[in-house]
């Protein structure tokens, strides 16, 4: 999967937020912290590829916010 954007959430948050995308069917990957990607304690982060856009609207209401590009 080429990694495009993200969201960083807390851990209390990862469990609603993954079954809320299964059941959407969206594609995603969970990361935690690295050299590469940088997030703050107690945070993991939703990874994404490039999504349509009506697929990007759902994932963009689900977590509230536009998503962070992915570093490169």
């Amino acid at each position: 999967m080429e990694k495009s954007f993200y969201y960083s959430v807390s851990w209390p948050d990862i469990s609603y937020l993954k079954v809320a995308l299964e059941i959407m069917e969206v594609p995603f990957l969970i990361e935690q912290p690295s050299d590469r990607l940088q997030l703050p304690p107690g945070e993991v982060a939703f990874v994404f590829p490039d999504l349509n856009v009506r697929v990007y609207q759902g994932v963009r209401e689900l977590f509230g916010s536009h998503g962070q590009r992915y570093p490169s």
